[in-house]
């Protein structure tokens, strides 16, 4: 048995800033799609780095900024332990040169692929769940 407590933000945003991976959820075709990218968490910004020939990157550019969902767990399935954390917010393109050479340099991608812009997902809506075991 276990137990669903809800986390505050700021707990939210250090659980999130504590892992490398989530998924990105934006809108392609009027469809939702998903995809695991790797971030880092800069304050109340998600930052991403994509392709502009990608979906999230063609949206992105295309339509200017747009609301996306973003979402990373840690989950011990044995345990029945772990948390949630999903955020609600719009993604948009970095532009300022200065800080796509910072997000650059510390945020390195994990595909084999050409990664030509970054991205921002601001923090609006943070919500999140941890799962703590009832002891028996």
């Amino acid at each position: 048995m276990a137990q669903l407590r809800s986390l505050s933000r700021e707990r939210c945003l250090e659980l999130l800033a504590s892992v490398p991976v989530g998924r990105v959820v934006f809108t392609q075709r009027a469809l939702p799609a998903i995809r695991p990218v790797n971030h880092l968490v800069d304050g109340g910004t998600i930052v991403i780095r994509t392709n502009l020939g990608a979906a999230l990157g063609s949206t992105a550019t295309t339509n200017g900024p747009v609301v996306v969902a973003y979402e990373a767990d840690t989950i011990d399935v044995g345990a029945h332990a772990g948390w949630t954390v999903v955020v609600t917010g719009t993604a948009r393109l970095i532009l300022d040169e200065a800080r796509v050479a910072r997000y650059e340099r510390l945020l390195q991608p994990w595909v084999d692929d050409t990664m030509n812009c970054v991205v921002g997902i601001d923090c609006d809506l943070v919500t999140g769940y941890e799962l703590v075991p009832v002891p028996s």
